[in-house]
Order: structure tokens, then C-alpha cells, then sequence
């Protein structure tokens, strides 16, 4: 797959969005994440396998790296479901997921149609700083 000049541009508008500097691995890996203008979710592996295919050279520790440079920096938004997969989401707004757990994918869910009334009290001295909604699914 190759990189068009809008994913690049796209891509470099992002990173600058973030503060980053858009070095030649970062610009790659904002390029797949966003160059399409369609919000993802991806893991560090299929990024990697992306990125590969579009005949970059970069290690999969850079990919982990830099998409958490991303997510520090505001861009991406991590999903970890089940405590042992880590899923990065360009659409860092707050909205729940849907978690498919035959396939392994995690999708964007109605924010519209969650409502949550109300939330436990937090410890003294503590703040609620997110709430992740992933709605587990199973095929019938």
C-alpha cells in the first residue's frame, strides 16, 4: 500500500496538532493512523503490519513507542481490554466500544444510547479521570 501525499499531509497536521516532531517513522505511522481521515482502532501489531506493507522499515518497538508518544501527547486514546490487549483510538473524544471476542476487534459503540445515572463515590483525596465503556461481544 502506498502512502499518497494527503495521508502525508493529514499526517503531518496531526503530529503538529500533538506538539510532535514529524520525524520519518512518526510520519509514517500518523499517515496510516489518520491519513485516511477515518477513525481507527488498531493495535501495536496490526499498525506494524500496516506500516510494514506500505514498505516502511520500522520495528515493531518503535510502533509501540510511538503510539504511546501519541497517546501522551493527546492524539490516540488506549483501550485495554482484558488486561493483556492495548487498542489505540484516533477518536479521543469520550465514547464507549463494542469488543467482538471472536474476531478480536474493537469497534465504536452509540454514545447516544449509553447512559450512565450515576457513578460510586471515589476515595478522598482521588478524581475520576475516565470512564472506559467496552461492551464484550459474542456472535449468536
Amino acid at each position: 500500500m502506498t502512502v499518497t501525499p494527503q495521508q502525508i499531509k493529514r499526517g503531518t497536521e496531526w503530529l503538529a496538532d500533538g506538539g510532535l516532531r514529524p520525524t520519518r517513522q512518526r510520519l509514517a505511522l500518523a499517515a496510516m493512523l489518520v491519513g485516511d481521515g477515518n477513525h481507527r482502532h488498531v493495535t501495536a501489531e496490526s499498525l506494524f503490519a500496516d506500516v510494514r506493507g506500505s514498505g516502511e522499515k520500522v520495528s515493531l518497538a518503535t510502533v509501540y513507542n510511538t503510539l504511546r508518544a501519541f497517546c501522551e501527547a493527546g492524539l490516540l486514546h488506549e483501550i485495554t481490554v482484558d488486561g493483556t490487549k492495548s487498542y489505540f483510538d484516533t477518536n479521543t473524544h469520550d465514547h464507549p466500544h463494542f469488543f467482538w471476542e471472536d474476531s478480536g476487534t474493537l469497534q465504536d459503540a452509540p454514545s447516544e444510547e449509553l447512559e450512565i445515572k450515576r457513578l460510586p463515590q471515589v476515595p478522598e483525596g482521588a478524581e475520576v479521570a475516565a470512564v472506559d465503556v467496552v461492551i464484550r461481544l459474542r456472535r449468536t
